[in-house]
């Protein structure tokens, strides 16, 4: 397949270019390396150091191959920072995902798959998330990944791209071989923040212990970024053979409180680690957890890795990062 990634250079951007150039795929690469990192490419891979947003760049990329597909990773995905700066996701998701779509669907491009987030879903009425609950997303992170679902679903209708809304839980874990990982700066996520404690490198911090949960902390779907990109896989392959745009979750299935991962990164890493509890933060949902019974009979897929998984190939990764 000859398909075109953004953010390819970032962390689940990444692990599907590996994915792919592994099956002989003809991947092209645009990146602006604001937050990628080249070092994480095959060597065989075509790059383009351009941004979403650049129409008339993308354009020229997308005519120079016949693209089976797009695949939309490049995004700020910070729920914090997106309180924070609401502007600076809606001019980078929403506006540059636009130029992004506009210049796939003029092109031609008839398969887009969208990297979403179970943050649409905000605080949700019910646990495990299906896809049928209504999204009312509570941070502008959340918002800026709903809208592009939204201009997906109405550009179909004039310009025939189909399209797949993939909506991730907690993406996590590393790359088995060790070759690339998780690398941000700074690091927002917990699983590497609680292996950064465990190597006194970082002091941890654990936001809200009130939440109404069986420990008081929040609960979240881990899943492995090995999983994630076998599911983008799946995704192109029942867009191409045909199949309707779709809107799907893709998690673990299980949840897993803040301190049930402390107490399972202690099992793995053989000490105890370090925390102070701290206010909540805002926007943070007390449950998130996935129902994937949509992803096992649409995609025929389901996650291999586990938490123990997760976290060891992240510890191995934090313990001698590439990039």
């Amino acid at each position: 397949m000859k398909i075109l990634v953004t953010g390819g250079a970032g962390y689940v951007g990444s692990h599907f270019v590996k994915l792919m150039s592994s099956l002989g795929s003809d991947i092209t690469v645009i990146d602006n390396l604001s937050r990628g990192h080249k070092q994480a490419l095959p060597a065989n891979v075509k790059f383009f150091q351009i941004g979403v947003e650049e129409y008339d760049k993308v354009v020229s990329v997308l005519k120079e191959k016949d693209f089976d597909a797009v695949i939309h990773f490049a995004a700020y995905a910070y729920v914090g920072e997106s309180v924070g700066k609401p502007d600076l996701y809606y001019e980078n998701n929403v506006i540059g995902s636009y130029r992004l779509i506009k210049a796939a669907a003029e092109s031609g491009i008839k398969n887009f798959i969208f990297s979403s987030t179970c943050s649409v879903y905000g605080n949700p009425a019910n646990v495990p998330i299906s896809e049928d609950q209504y999204p009312i997303p509570i941070n502008p992170y959340a918002k800026s990944k709903l809208i592009i679902e939204n201009i997906l679903h109405d550009f179909e209708s004039v310009f025939g791209m189909r399209y797949a809304a993939l909506r991730y839980f907690n993406a996590a874990g590393c790359d088995l071989d060790g070759e690339i990982g998780e690398s941000h700066k700074p690091e927002p996520h917990l699983i590497p923040n609680v292996l950064l404690a465990a190597l006194g490198k970082k002091k941890l911090f654990i936001y809200g212990n009130d939440y109404q949960t069986p420990d008081g902390t929040c609960i979240r779907d881990y899943i492995h970024v090995n999983d994630l990109a076998e599911a983008h896989l799946k995704a192109i392959e029942l867009l191409k053979a045909g199949g309707k745009s779709y809107v799907i979750n893709l998690g673990s299935g299980r949840g897993y409180s803040n301190l049930e991962i402390i107490k399972t990164a202690s099992l793995v890493t053989g000490g105890q680690i370090p925390f102070e509890f701290a206010p909540r933060r805002k926007g943070d949902p007390a449950i998130l957890m996935a129902n994937i019974k949509s992803a096992g009979e649409l995609l025929n897929w389901k996650p291999k890795y586990n938490l123990e998984d997760i976290i060891s190939s992240t510890f191995s990764w934090l313990k001698n990062p590439r990039y």
